[in-house]
């Protein structure tokens, strides 16, 4: 005997505490597969049942260890040496400080994924899904038509759910398949889309690229399977080679615009009506090359741009993470302390002391790091790629940590600013805009006749009906101020069909629109002439130098 316990009950100790786990684990792969079966549907459920399973497993585990070591030991009809008995009360009180610690941490992933949830949800849910359509009707456009008999082109929602791709992740074994049901992505809401489901989206768009179908019949474009292999979109020099692609392969022989029905060959209907509009930016029933070239750019930008952003948040959880971890092993440390009673009163006083010694040194750090927590979850104003404004300077956001933000100005320049301080700074989101208006000021001659100015009004007012893709049709032209009696001080209030998170398109269409009311006053003749200014001339005297010999 040892300790007053005999060999066999050492050896039970030893197995439930080294086996403890991997029995768990299968009892809690039992549990996970009871809990499938009954609420499959309900995958708000899944996604906490696996996101907590190991946490469970410890905690099940510890009170396995801690029910065994208490039947095993609590015999008070055995009698020990008292340096036995200490050891056995400090094993004893060790593992509860465990199982406490397990518990917290069970809350704490907890928490985290319930924040991990809704963050995803409230703020990337409806660019997940734009993005993913996004993907599907690359994918759809660059393999062969599916839909070429008539009685398929006359099909509508009812095949939808067959109409699904597939997104290459990584996984343990290399490349996994998943598959995502269109009709389904369109049905879902914000407002009920489940924690497991969003988790599986968030996927998709971070560990999968763009991809195009590949029908080059070339050995690397097949896995080790045979199956044909999909081609990954990864610059834009390849998004602008891939749009060159789908444009042959989706446009008759002979044409060069592609039209609804062509589409059709590919998509159902309800697609099609979906997919037109964004292409067809001009709304003239076609799309020409470098209308489909432009809108696979933006996908393949707006998709790495959203990657970048989830990649930072999931960054930005684990930072998190890793600081709720380190104050739960201090909270550990000193319960356990406390029940060991090595803490006594006179240890609680000096730690107490210490701890306000502490607050008065890290308590601004503290501070820092709650206000930054709360302006990356809660506040929230800007993601990955977004181009905002902060303190009358443009800059496109870079990585998102949870103390510090890094910018990139026009001249690429990192800027580093503490979250902290960007809690308390009015910041501009030109991403999160809706389109955004502009201004063109100009000034005329004060002489110019009335009928003129209306002209200039009807010119400015048919550029940009005729420019619907550029401009909306809702402009105002006014009249600001008569300047001396010698100029009139005019301006055009117009708007984009765009915010300018794309700030370089932005100056390109203002560019054109500058050049075409210079035209208008050629034209015109509308010209502004300077009053005659006084000039005044000063003969300089002449001066006569002698000299005396």
């Amino acid at each position: 005997m040892i300790w007053g316990l005999e060999i066999w009950k050492w050896c039970v100790l030893v197995l439930v505490t080294f086996c403890g786990m991997l029995v768990t684990n299968w009892f809690m792969h039992f549990v996970v597969l009871l809990i499938e079966l009954n609420y499959l549907m309900k995958k708000k459920v899944l996604y906490f049942v696996h996101g907590l399973k190991k946490n469970v497993q410890v905690v099940i585990w510890l009170s396995l260890v801690l029910i065994t070591w208490l039947s095993l030991f609590n015999n008070h009809g055995v009698k020990r040496s008292r340096f036995a008995t200490r050891v056995l009360e400090s094993v004893t009180w060790t593992i509860i400080s465990l199982l406490i610690g397990g518990f917290l941490w069970l809350v704490k992933t907890l928490l985290l994924k319930i924040l991990a949830a809704n963050f995803h949800v409230n703020t990337f849910f409806d660019r997940v899904q734009e993005s993913i359509f996004h993907q599907y009707v690359v994918l759809t456009l660059s393999g062969p038509p599916l839909l070429e008999t008539a009685e398929m082109l006359g099909r509508t929602h009812s095949i939808a759910s067959h109409l699904s791709f597939r997104s290459t992740k990584k996984g343990k074994e290399g490349k996994e398949k998943e598959v995502i049901d269109m009709n389904k992505l369109h049905q879902m809401k914000q407002e009920k889309v489940s924690a497991w489901t969003m988790k599986m989206l968030v996927d998709v768009i971070s560990k999968s690229g763009l991809y195009t179908f590949s029908n080059e019949l070339e050995e690397s474009t097949y896995n080790n399977g045979g199956e044909q292999a999909d081609k990954e979109i990864t610059s834009e020099m390849e998004a602008i080679a891939a749009a060159y692609h789908i444009f042959r392969n989706v446009t008759q022989p002979g044409c060069n615009e592609i039209y609804e029905m062509d589409l059709r060959r590919f998509m159902i209907k309800e697609e099609v009506d979906l997919v037109f509009p964004l292409m067809d930016v001009a709304d003239t029933g076609r799309i020409d090359r470098k209308s489909l070239m432009d809108w696979v750019v933006k996908v393949y930008n707006g998709r790495k741009a959203l990657a970048h952003a989830l990649t930072d948040t999931k960054t930005a959880v684990k930072q998190l993470d890793k600081l709720v971890t380190g104050i739960l092993a201090v909270i550990v440390i000193i319960v356990w302390l406390l029940l060991m009673e090595i803490a006594s009163t006179k240890v609680l006083v000096l730690l107490s002391s210490q701890l306000v010694v502490a607050a008065f040194m890290f308590g601004n750090t503290c501070k820092t790091i709650f206000e930054a927590i709360i302006f990356v979850f809660v506040m929230h104003p800007f993601d990955v790629g977004d181009r905002c404004v902060i303190d009358g300077t443009q800059l496109i956001v870079e990585e998102m940590n949870i103390l510090t933000t890094v910018f990139l100005r026009y001249d690429n320049e990192k800027i580093y600013y503490p979250n902290s301080v960007l809690s308390m700074k009015p910041i501009s989101n030109f991403y999160r805009s809706p389109d955004m208006g502009d201004k063109l000021e100009f000034s005329i001659d004060f002489m110019t006749p009335v009928e003129k100015i209306g002209a200039l009004k009807d010119r400015v007012k048919k550029y940009l009906e005729r420019t619907p893709h550029h401009w909306h049709p809702n402009h105002c032209i006014v009249v600001k101020e008569i300047e001396n009696v010698s100029s009139i001080k005019m301006a055009i209030n117009f708007s984009h069909t765009m915010n300018f998170q794309d700030y370089g398109e932005k100056t390109r269409r203002r560019s054109e629109l500058v050049l075409e009311v210079k035209r208008i006053f050629e034209e015109l003749h509308i010209i502004y002439t300077l009053l005659p200014q006084e000039v005044v001339l000063i003969k300089p005297e002449s001066t006569t130098m002698s000299s005396t010999r």
